[in-house]
């Protein structure tokens, strides 16, 4: 989940002051995290404690609230701060940008053997979603999102090597590409230049996650995929947690990156992410 935080760091800074260029320091002194890392580690918190319904609902409730000038979106602000447990149809960003936890617990091994989603995690990420987003926009953000994180760990980190032939990284792209097209509709087929010099602004799943993904799909490792989401503007800090979340699982994260990115984050937080590295839950 560190992909997704550290793309929430760098983003911070630029989501209301869009940059349009891939050439821009990493990190500022002004960067900070916002919701996207505080609902990142609560999708993580969830999961550690049981990873039901309402362990979703009570993690993003409680963290919220720890975090209430974090940055939310209006509606699920309002749910945040009422005593409300039901979901309010959202088809927002959101849920695609929280959600990069639950494709760490899905199950490799399964999917090698049989060549099936493995059905206990897969249920996660549709949980995660679903008790705030549960439009049908919503909830394909998020799985779209999870489906590219888990064949990037599959492939890229040699999970699939007993079951047959690694693939190259190009490879591994392209069977991506395929995948979400296929499975969820996205297109995907216009380039980063095709894209960046209209795109603004937009709290949707719809029209988020399919950039991000491509930001990914045109990057060369982990720092120049976050590049590549924040040089197209738009909400530039979810953008960039989405594409960083993918970006982690494919190529791992440069450990300067991360020790930079360690220093925004306060102790509450640190804990979760430290309690969740110790559990080693990728290895199920």
């Amino acid at each position: 989940m560190l992909g997704a935080i550290i793309g929430d760091i760098v983003g911070s800074v630029y989501e209301w002051h869009n940059i349009k260029t891939k050439d821009f320091p990493l990190f500022r002194e002004d960067c900070f995290f916002t919701d996207d890392t505080v609902m990142t580690v609560a999708t993580a918190d969830a999961l550690m404690n049981g990873g039901e319904k309402d362990d979703f609902i009570d993690a993003y409730k409680k963290w919220g609230r720890l975090y209430p000038n974090a940055g939310y979106g209006g509606g699920f602000g309002r749910w945040l701060n009422s005593d409300e447990r039901e979901p309010y149809n959202s088809w927002g960003n959101g849920s695609a940008m929280r959600v990069s936890p639950c494709a760490w617990v899905m199950n490799c091994g399964f999917y090698g053997r049989t060549g099936c989603w493995p059905s206990n995690g897969w249920n996660t990420v549709t949980r995660s979603a679903e008790v705030t987003h549960n439009h049908p926009e919503g909830i394909r953000g998020a799985q779209a999102t999870a489906a590219a994180i888990f064949l990037c760990r599959f492939y890229a980190e040699g999970h699939a090597f007993d079951y047959c032939e690694p693939w190259s990284i190009d490879e591994l792209k392209a069977e991506i590409k395929k995948l979400i097209e296929s499975n969820f509709g996205y297109d995907l087929s216009r380039t980063l230049y095709e894209i960046r010099p209209t795109y603004c602004f937009n709290e949707s799943c719809q029209d988020t996650v399919p950039q991000a993904i491509i930001a990914f799909l045109e990057s060369t490792g982990f720092e120049d995929a976050i590049r590549n989401a924040i040089s197209l503007g738009g909400d530039s800090d979810t953008l960039a947690a989405i594409t960083g979340s993918i970006a982690e699982a494919a190529y791992g994260v440069p450990q300067w990156i991360k020790d930079k990115a360690w220093t925004y984050l306060d102790e509450p937080l640190r804990d979760v992410c430290r309690r969740w590295q110790s559990k080693d839950i990728a290895s199920v």
